[in-house]
Formats: structure tokens, C-alpha cells, sequence
């Protein structure tokens, strides 16, 4: 099978052909929100954690990668300019693979105006670069589908999750890539994962780092809610139910590689198949896990709602009928009524995620978008943890 992309020069291929700001230092927002301005396709990331770079390397990495995700045409990186993170360490990464970068402080810019002056003429220019770049016929195995749930509820495991399974492999059929996400949701799920690995040393990881997260949300002495409201609400009544019920969007496929995002790495698929990743079950986090990872769409159950991203486009899938609107691009809810099977709904998903790859937009594709979020783990806990990179 084949779809329409932007081919790279470093051979990847963009559904989608944005201008990406990437502001380094949360002081420079203001900034490149106003650069941005009037802009059709010029969106922004910004890092909220601090302008220090010891301990933040984890934020250091995924900006680099958002900037060489393939729906990425050009960047521009821009700082404050006093902060141990400076623009060129992250654009020339991203300059190495091919890519037209920009890059700017507001201190050597002589100040706000004359930045987001500055700033404005390098858009220009880096959308003259993207214009260069025309849709082209290109094998399905330069794919990559990111899979995440959220607001889960009764018929989430029972309709929307199984429909995306079996998406999940049916593209990995044809010979695309998808990524499943958050490990913390498949807790207690891990002998059924382990049944499908590519080797031992991918059941290994699957094992520490469903441990590590577990470890991570768990600590002595701390309430953490996993288990939402709406997912109460919505029917479930346990973790195992809820960790069951996203198990069904993972499919059935050989686990080829479990993918890391951390302080040292951050890893990307190296062949066509089925991965699991370390992407957050944190909703806006996980759009940019997806996009360091180099997923260019996710698809996203839910029991009605979900979030949106300015960079990979999010169709939604729900089997909740009462919950179902204009926001939803799967009606799944035939499984619940008993009148249409999964592989069926699978065979809408990937019509739909083919479509979206070809250019067409999702229902709610240019609104409403949720921020870039970066998420990171905290150095400091994961020291305290005693929790490691896993090589």
C-alpha cells in the first residue's frame, strides 16, 4: 500500500508540512507566540521546565527529535539567550539530517521587538522552503501510527480499543509501523505481553520498565490518581479492568522493541512492525513522545473526548454512544449494539488513518489544538528511585 507524503531529505516522509518554533526557554513563549502570529502552519514548543540544561537533558532530547519529526518542513529555535540551553543545541541536530533551521537569541537580537521583527522574516523565509516540498507516492512502511487511550470507560475495552488492535495490525500487515503507549495502562498485563516479544531481551524491558513506572506512580506515602473520574464513571471498576481493556489496542503482532525517551536517548523504530513505548499516559505529553519517537498520526480511543495537537493530527475512535459527537472520527458504538464486528471497525481506522496521511483532515483538525507538552521525568526522582536507563 502506498499514501501521499512530503519525503525528507534525510528519507522520512511528513503527512503534514509545518513551520516548528521550538522556544528553549519558557521566558521566550511570549515571543514566539507573536513571531507565530498570522501564520498559517507555523506552531510552537515550548520547554516549561527551566533553561538549565543539567538534569533536563530528557527535554533537551525530545526537542531535538520534534524538530526532525518528518511532518516537521523547517525550524526556528530561539532563546532568551542567558541559560545553559543555547539554540544551537538543538538546531544543529536537526541541520544535520537535511533540514532548513534558524536559530536566535533575544539578548543578541537587541530585545523583544526586534526578535519577533527578526523572527517573522526568518518564517517567511523557512515557508518559501516548505513550499519547495510537494506530496509524493511513497510505500506505507515510511508509516508510523502512534496509539494512545484516554477517558476510558466500559466500552472503550469492549469496542473502541479492540477496533484499534486490529488496526494495528492490519497496517503492520501491509508493512507501516505503529507504536503503542503508556506502559503505567498495560500494568498487570505484562505475561500476555511477554507471550509476543521478538526475544528475550525485548520481554526483559517490557518487565523493568512496567516496574519503573509502576515505581514511579507509586511511592510510599503519596496518593497518585490513575483511575479518573470519568473512567469510574464510565464503568470500570479496577486498574486490572481498565490496564485489560487497553491491552485490546495493542493487537495481536510481534513486539519488535519496547522504545525509550530519557536523560541519554531517545530511540526510534529501525524497522517496520509493532513497539511498544515508554510515551506517557499524560495526554498532551504523549503527542510529543509520538513525535520524538517519529509517529506522523496517533490514533486515539476514548469514551468521548480527547485531546488535540497542532503537529500529528489525532483521530478519535469511541464506542460510547451517548458521548459520541462532531469531535469523533470512528463511530465504534455498532460493536456495543451487536450490529457491526471489530475487524470491520479496523477496516474503517485504516481507511481513516490513510486518509489523514493523504492530507485529508480530521473532524476537529485546526481547533482547539492543546499545547506542545513537554513531560520529562524528574532527574531527581528517578536518582532517589534508584531507576536507570535501560540499554
Amino acid at each position: 500500500m502506498e499514501f501521499m507524503g512530503y519525503e525528507r531529505p534525510d528519507g522520512t516522509v511528513g503527512i503534514r508540512n509545518k513551520i516548528l518554533i521550538i522556544s528553549v526557554d519558557e521566558c521566550c513563549e511570549g515571543i514566539a507566540k507573536n513571531i507565530a502570529k498570522g501564520f498559517d502552519d507555523v506552531i510552537l514548543l515550548t520547554n516549561y521546565y527551566t533553561c538549565m540544561l543539567g538534569g533536563n537533558e530528557e527535554t533537551l532530547n525530545q526537542m531535538i527529535e520534534v524538530g526532525k519529526n518528518p511532518n516537521v518542513a523547517g525550524c526556528l529555535v530561539i532563546a532568551m539567550g542567558c541559560g545553559s540551553i543555547l539554540p544551537e543545541l538543538v538546531a544543529d541536530p536537526i541541520k544535520e539530517i537535511g533540514k532548513k533551521v534558524f536559530c536566535m537569541t533575544s539578548i543578541k537580537n537587541g530585545g523583544t521587538r526586534k526578535t519577533i521583527e527578526q523572527g517573522k522574516e526568518y518564517i517567511k523565509e523557512l515557508i518559501e522552503y516548505a513550499e519547495t516540498f510537494n506530496r509524493k507516492k511513497v510505500s506505507i512502511d515510511k508509516l508510523i501510527v502512534g496509539v494512545k487511550c484516554g477517558g476510558s470507560d466500559t466500552s472503550s475495552g469492549i469496542a473502541s480499543n479492540p477496533s484499534v488492535g486490529n488496526m494495528a495490525d492490519k497496517i503492520v500487515d501491509l508493512g507501516g509501523t505503529v507504536i503503542g503507549g503508556e506502559l503505567m495502562e498495560l500494568l498487570g498485563c505484562e505475561d500476555e505481553l511477554i507471550k509476543r516479544t521478538k526475544n528475550d531481551k525485548v520481554s526483559e524491558k517490557i518487565v523493568s520498565l512496567i516496574k519503573n513506572e509502576e515505581i514511579r506512580w507509586s511511592v510510599d506515602g503519596l496518593e497518585i490518581e490513575t483511575m479518573s473520574i470519568g473512567n469510574s464513571v464510565g464503568g470500570l471498576t479496577t486498574l486490572e479492568e481498565k490496564s485489560m481493556g487497553a491491552l485490546h489496542k495493542m493487537g495481536s503482532k510481534t513486539i519488535m522493541d519496547v522504545l525509550q525517551v530519557n536523560k541519554e536517548f531517545v530511540d526510534k523504530p529501525i524497522e517496520p512492525g509493532f513497539y511498544l513505548s515508554e510515551t506517557t499516559m499524560l495526554c498532551g505529553g504523549s503527542a510529543v513522545n509520538f513525535a520524538a519517537f517519529g509517529a506522523q498520526v496517533i490514533v486515539w480511543t476514548t469514551g468521548g473526548a480527547g485531546f488535540n495537537n497542532s503537529l500529528i493530527p489525532v483521530i478519535r475512535v469511541s464506542g460510547n454512544e451517548d458521548l459520541i459527537n462532531d469531535d469523533i472520527d470512528i463511530d465504534a458504538s455498532g460493536i456495543m449494539k451487536g450490529v457491526e464486528g471489530v475487524s470491520s471497525v479496523g477496516d474503517k481506522i485504516v481507511k481513516k488513518v490513510i486518509d489523514v496521511a493523504n492530507g485529508v483532515h480530521t473532524n476537529i483538525e485546526g481547533y482547539g489544538e492543546s499545547s506542545m507538552t513537554l513531560y520529562q521525568k524528574d532527574q531527581r526522582v528517578e536518582k532517589l528511585l534508584n531507576l536507570k536507563c535501560i540499554k
